[in-house]
């Protein structure tokens, strides 16, 4: 790919407008090679330094610290860009926004003023091992300090993070305790075993927590050893489940642009029809086609957007958001996910239809976009999303938060 080394930006977008810009300018690097990089299935260390070059790491950070000081409506948005050049890296940079802004959820004040600087500052490219399904990392206190040990499935951006997002629970308590720690020490072991259908770059493969030691003071939002919990804690499955979003949206959006370039310019027309065209673009069922696949991605984007925008309203307020507020954007966003993923997979799928049989060879790379929603869809069941919809519509019932509500 055309590394950052080779591709550097002497200033830092200053709107939403220009950071968007400034996103399709790296989708558009990734996705020049996106499939050959996919094939080799490589640590993605030179796209995260193309991440970092680029700015984009610091979208949400604090524009006095040299960050963009964007909403998440942005950042959506951006996710959406990058993800549509590659899906992949598309995904490591959403879940870095989340782990960026999980002090922001948990944190104290001083917590978070402190992450946020010197995160925004030195360029910190953030992961987090936290995946709920795996029995919680167990917390033991020696002296002042905390001990984490345990081991996670999975843990995406693991070898290309610099800070690692760790949750937790302490010993003989129920207390809960995230801390962000150092990627690189001897106590965290990534290991290789990331080997899937799609997302093949995320590095998302296990790791083994070997006796991690953090500060009591860097317990996220502990003073004196104890947590006041808030509805706002509760907003990091909300952010993250439209983070899946807006990458699926990406991912179509990129699948679709591939699918029509292709078609454009080696599609052949059928030549045994009763109306033969004389190309590709001219036949009805591949106009018909891509009108409807392209009605129903913008239609997808659409319910995203509506959603990014109960996101927003939330955090205008994150002191006094009620759990009434937090469970009907949840619900939105669970609508918006639902949406994606069958629009999603479905032109993962159709695309074939309107480029022809050459069109499945493996230098062509269409596969690329079915593998990668896919499997990340699988993440939690969409059946899930669609209950927590139906019974808001028919009973006006709010999903509660847990770790995937």
């Amino acid at each position: 790919m055309t590394t950052s080394a080779q591709h550097t930006w002497s200033t830092t977008p200053a709107t939403a407008d220009e950071w968007l810009s400034r996103a399709r300018e790296v989708a558009a690097l990734l996705a020049a090679d996106a499939v050959a990089r996919d094939r080799a299935g490589a640590t993605p260390h030179a796209e995260v330094a193309l991440l970092k070059d680029s700015g984009l790491v610091t979208l949400l950070g604090p524009v006095e610290h040299g960050g963009g000081g964007q909403d998440w409506t942005t950042a959506y948005r951006v996710i959406r860009e990058v993800a549509a050049g590659d899906g992949s890296i598309g995904q490591l940079l959403g879940y870095h926004y989340l782990w960026f802004w999980a002090a922001r959820l948990v944190a104290t004040p001083e917590q978070v003023v402190a992450a946020e600087e010197q995160a925004t500052r030195d360029r910190w490219f953030f992961g987090g091992a936290v995946n709920p399904r795996d029995n919680d990392l167990v917390i033991t206190e020696d002296g002042d300090d905390l001990v984490y040990t345990g081991r996670k499935s999975f843990s995406t951006g693991s070898k290309v993070s610099d800070v690692t997002v760790l949750e937790g629970v302490l010993e003989g308590t129920d207390k809960h305790i995230f801390a962000i720690v150092p990627s690189r020490q001897d106590a965290l072991v990534f290991e290789d075993g990331w080997d899937n259908l799609g997302q093949r770059l995320t590095e998302s493969g296990g790791v083994r927590v070997e006796g991690v030691r953090v500060p009591w003071a860097s317990a996220a939002g502990y003073v004196d050893k104890e947590f006041t919990p808030k509805v706002y804690n509760t907003l990091n499955v909300p952010l993250i489940q439209l983070v899946f979003t807006n990458l699926y949206l990406g991912i179509a959006r990129g699948a679709l642009a591939v699918a029509a370039a292709y078609t454009r310019s080696t599609t052949r027309a059928w030549p045994h029809g009763v109306d033969v065209k004389a190309s590709a673009t001219e036949e009805f069922h591949v106009l018909e086609t891509y009108g409807g696949l392209q009605a129903k991605l913008w239609a997808a984007e659409a319910l995203a957007e509506r959603a990014a925008g109960l996101v927003e309203a939330i955090n205008a307020h994150p002191d006094e958001v009620t759990g009434r507020e937090r469970g009907e954007a949840a619900v939105v966003i669970a609508a918006a996910k639902e949406r994606a993923v069958e629009t999603g997979l479905e032109i993962g799928s159709r695309i074939f239809e309107v480029t022809g049989a050459r069109a499945t060879a493996n230098q062509v790379g269409l596969d690329i976009f079915w593998r990668n929603i896919r499997t990340h869809s699988l993440h939690d069941p969409i059946a899930h999303k669609r209950a927590e919809v139906g019974r808001y519509a028919l009973l006006d019932e709010i999903p509660e938060p847990t770790w995937y509500t």
